[in-house]
């Protein structure tokens, strides 16, 4: 079972079934403004979808390719982080995250970032972490970048979200350049 504590406040630990309840509510509470960015929040409709969403990462966890993490603050769940998939032969991973609008401006998600990062190359021995935001997504661009994450490059119309495409800036840092 993964549980990573990143401070005092902030824990990082696998969603668990017994979460569904609040991990939808979250969801729910935030709908409109997790939908901006996600192309998920309209599938999730329900408690079930929810708990059919952590079943899913368990088996992830359990194959070893990949985890996602409930952000706990204060001992409230207040978003999610995990690695999207793991490449054991290149000896990389990507990092997704949504936080609680009431959250952000806290330093919960960069962070939060910041211990996956150390996690991958510290505990994984991974070469190279990846993260990957919409163009326009000003705010979820800032923890790559504030994080010391180089710019790559723009993925253009990488994914639809719900009636149109965006472009996605791809942001990477390397095991050799973590300090």
């Amino acid at each position: 079972m993964f549980k990573f504590e990143v401070d005092d406040e902030i824990v990082l630990k696998l969603l668990d079934r017994r979460d569904g309840n609040r991990l939808y509510e979250l969801i729910d509470s935030c709908r409109s403004y997790l939908r901006e960015w996600l192309p998920w929040v309209d599938g999730t409709k329900s408690v079930e979808d929810t708990k059919g969403f952590i079943e899913m990462t368990k088996k992830q966890f359990a194959s070893d390719s990949g985890f996602q993490a409930g952000i706990w603050y204060k001992g409230n769940i207040v978003g999610v982080i995990g690695f999207h998939g793991m490449n054991w032969s290149s000896r990389s991973t990507s990092i997704g995250y949504w936080i609680d609008k009431r959250y952000q401006g806290n330093g919960i998600m960069t962070k939060s970032c910041r211990a996956l990062v150390e996690y991958a190359f510290n505990e994984l021995n991974l070469n190279r972490v990846e993260i990957r935001c919409a163009e326009k997504n000003i705010k979820s661009r800032a923890i790559p970048e504030r994080l010391g994450f180089i710019k790559e490059g723009v993925i253009r119309e990488s994914e639809w979200l719900y009636d149109h495409f965006v472009d996605h800036v791809v942001y990477g840092v390397l095991a050799r350049d973590w300090a």
